[in-house]
């Protein structure tokens, strides 16, 4: 690892900066995981757009439904890229976290070490998945301080609702406050996450992944890093990186052009959402990509794939958005 265990929080600080993505997962035809697909996808992403690190095999690249060797080697290649891509020409070594989640524990630290062992940046877990009302903050606190005590690598912690539960901003602080513990995908309201903003911003890096509110989050809550979902390889392209614009005028203070920028992806915005068919977001997420040029593929089941009709309609409103490629 770059950095010792009671040096991560102030190690991702400095480098746990930018705009992060969670990548797709591309399956070919047969539904096998297609590593040429995916490596293509891998350099696009922090050679062209410069993002500063990727999300590796979380709920967007449907782990759930990919092997624990499928789920080793995506995030094997990723470290591979991202190490022989190096300083990027000045634009910076690109971050990898590896999402470790998984309903059973030892899952769980088994992928979190192998991250370790290969060279990973930081992992991710998410909260567990509790039942019969099991959901306290003792238990929660629990699982988190076991992971930190287990674990030497940077961990950060991510609550969304298929948890069954949200975890409360004063939880969310007091699991801050453990050694390694360096950052959170805190997928709830404002008014939570802005709460343990002011909590905690000076302890972890504070993130929610609702692209929408990005800018504004930059400005008010004094933001710096974005963790992490599609919008940064699906709104962007090589030849129209608007997200990446309005995010480097934020962090220069011009939030005035910051604004103008942003406003522009609107319409690029509104036909993605409005095309996405409902219950299909990875489906319309891989097809999106390959209308941008991308290797999207299918899904596997427990998801079901596009419809033709289904496929006009987000072709339709591709065209329409705006989005140069």
């Amino acid at each position: 690892m770059k950095y010792k265990k009671n040096d991560a929080k102030a190690y991702a600080k400095e480098h746990m900066r930018g705009i992060w993505a969670a990548n797709l997962t591309p399956f070919d035809e047969a539904l096998n995981f297609d590593e040429k697909a995916y490596r293509s996808n891998l350099l696009h992403w922090l050679n062209d757009l410069h993002l500063g690190g990727i999300f590796i095999a979380g709920k967007q690249a449907e782990f759930f439904s990919m092997s624990i060797a499928e789920r080793k080697k995506m995030m094997e290649i990723s470290v591979e890229v991202a190490k022989d891509l190096g300083d990027r020409k000045g634009v910076g070594h690109a971050g990898i976290i590896t999402s470790c989640s998984d309903t059973n524990l030892d899952v769980v630290l088994d992928l979190a070490r192998y991250s370790e062992h290969i060279g990973a940046d930081y992992v991710i877990v998410h909260s567990p998945v509790l039942h019969f009302g099991a959901h306290t903050d003792e238990t929660i606190y629990e699982y988190y301080r076991y992971l930190s005590e287990q674990l030497d690598i940077g961990i950060a912690m991510w609550n969304h609702p298929d948890c069954g539960y949200v975890m409360s901003p004063e939880l969310c602080a007091k699991i801050a406050k453990l050694p390694n513990m360096v950052a959170i995908k805190y997928s709830t309201d404002r008014d939570l996450y802005k709460k343990l903003t002011q909590l905690s911003g000076s302890e972890i890096q504070i993130s929610n992944p609702d692209e929408d509110d990005w800018l504004r989050n930059m400005e008010e809550l004094h933001w710096n890093l974005y963790l992490c979902s599609t919008p940064p390889f699906l709104l962007q392209s090589k030849v129209d990186q608007r997200m990446n614009a309005y995010t480097q005028l934020a962090f220069k203070g011009d939030f005035a052009a910051a604004k103008k920028v942003n406003d522009s992806l609107d319409p690029v915005r509104q036909a993605f959402k409005a095309s996405k068919p409902k219950g299909k977001p990875q489906a319309h997420a891989k097809y999106w990509q390959e209308l941008l040029g991308q290797s999207g593929g299918k899904v596997r089941r427990p998801l079901l794939q596009l419809t033709p009709a289904e496929k006009d309609v987000i072709q339709s409103a591709f065209k329409q958005s705006g989005l140069k490629i």
